[in-house]
């Protein structure tokens, strides 16, 4: 079976493009997932300048694809449901060059770059009020007892 499951953030903004024969969406998402290090493992990594994530490169099509460019950006959390590909090409010099790629069959957005971070000047954001001006301030008003002779069950 080859299914792969991920959660990450965007290292870069997605790359759109369209097939030129089919006009099909393309995009390229480049997704940083935490390796499973923590305390002095973790620490042990970052002073000897090694990587605590992995960079997966993402491939979705279609109108996923369209959404993931108009509503991604770098930093954006989300999840990838998909299956792994490989690859190789040639390269101008003759070189053989070898890819390991997530084709994605569904992509979710669970997470802002901004998530966790406090608003503007460190005040919480209140709801417009003028959201509840159509409910009535008495709750007796909304809800009257039911005679049990009224149920039809």
């Amino acid at each position: 079976m080859n299914s792969v499951v991920l959660i990450g953030r965007l290292a870069r903004d997605p790359e759109l493009k369209f097939v030129p024969a089919t006009g099909m969406a393309v995009t390229r998402l480049t997704l940083a997932v935490d390796k499973d290090l923590f305390g002095d493992k973790k620490q042990q990594a970052i002073s000897q300048g090694k990587p605590t994530a992995d960079f997966i490169n993402v491939t979705v099509f279609g109108k996923s694809a369209e959404n993931c460019a108009n509503y991604l950006s770098k930093g954006r959390q989300c999840a990838v449901h998909g299956r792994i590909s490989t690859g190789s090409y040639t390269t101008q010099s003759g070189e053989k060059r070898y890819t390991t790629d997530v084709i994605a069959d569904k992509v979710e957005f669970i997470g802002s770059k901004d998530q966790g971070s406090p608003s503007p000047q460190g005040k919480p954001v209140k709801p417009d009020s003028s959201y509840f001006d159509d409910f009535p301030d008495d709750d007796n008003d909304i809800f009257q007892p039911v005679d049990d002779e009224e149920i039809p069950f």
